[in-house]
């Protein structure tokens, strides 16, 4: 197990640097074309030549191939690389912010987003999963196979456009002029953006709206695996020994059932945080989603390049983490 997971951490440079040097590039060539990104911190005015090339090279876009068209400038990457491995120097926004100081004070409010959004899909999801795995063809399965195969077909920015307005909006609008209705509810459960005085309750339809597409793919993902392992011979074994029924469902069938489903949240990591830079700019959270987002149109590689590589470490780790799950699972499951 040890030499597995030092493999599997060794894997993960190549896979940094690659996410890198390609964002690397992509942002190079949108300045290369683009044009010097500091002159937006002028607005409308006409900076002295020489106070634009100082502030540009204090800022770091003062090499001189940024003004090469389709130049990768190695060098300028090689620098990145060391200042984010050797010193944890992620670089400056244009307002001499450090990269680190904005990451860290976002990353709280993506946190509690996506924790509310797995757990609402882990739980929620592989409960329906099972429901209609165990009912095959009754109502009960219909239904869950219609709603889900709803919810998959609504994308996620018309979603979170929908609750936000009929929930959030219209709903909400009504219970804030009921004086019983505690204002926690009111005005931030069913609030129709994130509220600071509220910062875990206004943030839980959010994280809903981000866990919905997955909770469905759970749900059927579950579901599929219920119905294919309850008919295995191991099953039909520990039903002939008199095994209670509720043994049999949660010990011996929903154990390896769980194991695609265990995978596909590990990957659906990747795709939460993907979904909260939508889910953020519908709902006005001010977290990661919205950072790169706001980086993104203002033209703020250092930005952009620093948090992109934080997600990809902890999508690796989180990868890493489902690859070790596999073990407690199933027994049968060795890493050597």
């Amino acid at each position: 197990m040890g030499r597995y997971v030092i493999r599997r951490l060794l894997q993960f440079i190549p896979t940094v640097l690659g996410t890198m040097f390609l964002l690397h590039y992509m942002t190079s060539l949108a300045i290369q074309f683009s044009g010097n990104p500091v002159r937006a911190i002028f607005g409308d005015r006409t900076p002295p030549p020489a106070l634009l090339q100082a502030v540009t090279d204090r800022l770091g876009y003062g090499d001189p191939c940024l003004e090469q068209k389709g130049n990768p400038c190695f060098g300028l990457f090689l620098d990145r690389v060391s200042g984010v491995f050797l010193h944890f120097d992620f670089g400056i926004d244009l307002r001499r912010q450090e990269v680190t100081d904005l990451v860290a004070n976002a990353v709280p409010f993506t946190l509690k987003l996506l924790v509310i959004a797995i757990v609402f899909e882990a739980v929620v999801g592989i409960a329906a999963g099972v429901w209609a795995g165990l009912r095959g063809g009754s109502f009960a399965d219909n239904l869950v196979k219609i709603s889900t195969v709803f919810v998959i077909s609504v994308p996620i920015f018309v979603l979170g456009i929908v609750v936000r307005e009929f929930i959030g909006v219209k709903f909400g609008n009504i219970l804030r002029d009921q004086e019983w209705i505690p204002d926690v509810v009111a005005y931030g459960f069913f609030s129709p953006g994130f509220k600071p005085d509220y910062p875990f309750a206004s943030l839980l339809i959010p994280g809903m709206v981000l866990g919905a597409v997955a909770l469905a793919t759970t749900a059927r993902l579950t579901r599929t695996s219920i119905m294919e392992n309850i008919r295995a011979d191991y099953v039909r074994t520990a039903r002939a020994k008199g095994l209670a029924n509720k043994r049999v469902i949660g010990v011996h069938t929903l154990r390896n059932s769980l194991i695609p489903v265990i995978t596909y949240l590990g990957v659906d990591i990747g795709s939460a945080m993907a979904g909260a830079v939508v889910t953020e700019t519908i709902f006005n959270v001010p977290g990661i989603g919205r950072l790169v987002t706001s980086a993104a149109r203002d033209g703020e590689s250092s930005v952009v390049i620093g948090v992109v590589t934080m997600l990809v470490l902890v999508v690796l780790l989180a990868n890493l983490l489902v690859d070790l799950l596999y073990a407690v699972l199933d027994p049968r499951i060795r890493y050597e």
